[in-house]
């Protein structure tokens, strides 16, 4: 995870806080550098504090409410109450701001989408000051290149967005062993033809006929009568107190943990949401078993137009490199979302962790080259090493996503880290304009 010198400037009124600043800041869970300040660039603005609800309809489900307003208190306050977000990433410590920018997407993509699909307008203040609402039907432009756009349009001040209505707050899980990545890929495709939600761990570091063997868990919200009668009460959180020594992680032991994985009883049944939707949120500082180095994650989607063996092609060269992984997800994925930049696609998504080292770029390259060679591409919200030529290669979108930025922002205000390092910003206030 990337680490730059940067102050977080916090306040409870968002309109008086973002007149000045470069760039705005959620919860930073992000495993890349698109919430981090340009350099030259020391200040962000901080939306935890702007986080009330403005509004809620309980015929429709539609919410108005501040960007700062986190998953978690969604959570805790309406699941009890029987409405839920249509989709949530894998952690509920995410704000609305940044659900919006990243354009979120779960384990239902393939039913619901990608969460700018539910978000029906949004109040931005755009590079002059100015306060805009935008929506579907107003200022689309604006309003699409938002979704997805990494914060670069302005900041986000105020999201509505239409809340789901879900039968219980626990979930119904069922699981299955898969021997190699072939036949899960097939049954991930079964899977999500009946299931509202898939999702799948797999082993990538056991090589041959055996390569991607993995469990595959298909869920979906429990019925009142298969649910208990109780709420689900909030998890334990444990903390991991210090950094792990280095040579803990290695591929002996990485084998052994995905051994481990792979032959445990994983949780079927009625299951706590919690357990299903947020596995890691239980561990505070669980990057820290990554060591001082840290960890960087690699996500793309391979298209259904690549083919059943992408993912095994993917697979060997992230093997034959030694790209060792404590953990590979893999999901599937519907249309495309409305964002210009938004990231999923028809076709899978393959998300690694790892463990940041000497070679670690070298090997996220490779990746790239195999994620372009198979038309693919990856989620700004998880990257932090690719490089400029590689993604501008992947995204066709990307010409239209800077023409709206230049028409609403042509002096280059609004910028990151991410946007330096792989659009060509900037990287000192005034220093240029957008390419």
């Amino acid at each position: 995870m990337p680490v730059v010198p940067g102050v977080e400037r916090r306040s409870e009124d968002l309109y008086a806080l973002t007149r000045a600043q470069p760039l705005s800041r959620g919860l930073g869970r992000s495993y890349g550098d698109s919430s981090l300040p340009a350099p030259g660039d020391l200040e962000v603005a901080s939306t935890v504090l702007g986080d009330r609800i403005l509004a809620f309809d309980e015929q429709s489900g539609l919410m108005r409410a501040e960007a700062g307003l986190s998953l978690r208190d969604i959570y805790r306050i309406f699941l009890p109450r029987g409405w839920f977000t249509p989709v949530t990433p894998g952690t509920q410590f995410v704000t609305l701001g940044g659900m919006v920018a990243a354009d979120v997407h779960g384990k239902n993509h393939h039913v619901e989408g990608c969460f700018g699909a539910h978000v029906t307008e949004l109040l931005v203040r755009v590079a002059d000051g100015r306060l805009v609402t935008c929506s579907p039907t107003r200022e689309v432009e604006l309003f699409r290149a938002n979704i997805g756009g990494m914060g670069l349009l302005g900041h986000i001040l105020e999201v509505t967005f239409r809340m789901k209505r879900v039968p219980s707050p626990w979930l119904w899980c069922e699981t299955v062993r898969v021997p190699n990545i072939d036949a899960y890929i097939d049954a991930l495709k079964e899977a999500s033809a009946t299931w509202p939600m898939t999702v799948g761990w797999i082993d990538c570091l056991t090589k041959g006929e055996h390569l991607g063997r993995g469990v595959l868990t298909k869920a979906r919200w429990a019925t009142a009568a298969e649910a208990p009668r109780h709420p689900p009460r909030p998890r334990k959180r444990l903390t991991i107190p210090l950094e792990a020594p280095s040579f803990l992680l290695n591929p002996l032991s990485i084998r052994l943990f995905n051994a481990f994985l792979y032959r445990k009883r994983w949780p079927e049944g009625v299951v706590h949401p919690e357990s299903s939707f947020y596995p890691l949120d239980v561990l505070r500082h669980w990057n820290r078993l990554y060591g001082r180095g840290g960890l960087t994650q690699h996500q793309c989607v391979l298209p259904n137009e690549a083919g059943r063996g992408a993912a095994r092609r993917f697979l060997e060269v992230l093997v034959s490199r030694g790209g060792a992984s404590f953990l590979c997800v893999i999901k599937d994925c519907g249309p495309e979302g409305v964002g210009m930049l938004s990231f999923p696609r028809p076709g899978i998504s393959i998300a690694l962790d790892i463990a940041v080292r000497a070679d670690t770029q070298a090997l996220i390259d490779a990746l790239n080259e195999v994620v372009l060679k198979e038309g693919g591409r990856i989620y700004l919200a998880k990257d932090a090493l690719t490089r400029a030529e590689h993604f501008r290669a992947m995204e066709p979108r990307l010409p239209e996503f800077l023409r709206v930025r230049r028409q609403w922002d042509p002096e280059g205000r609004f910028r990151s880290a991410q946007s330096v390092r792989l659009f060509g910003d900037a990287p000192v206030a005034g220093a240029g304009r957008l390419p």
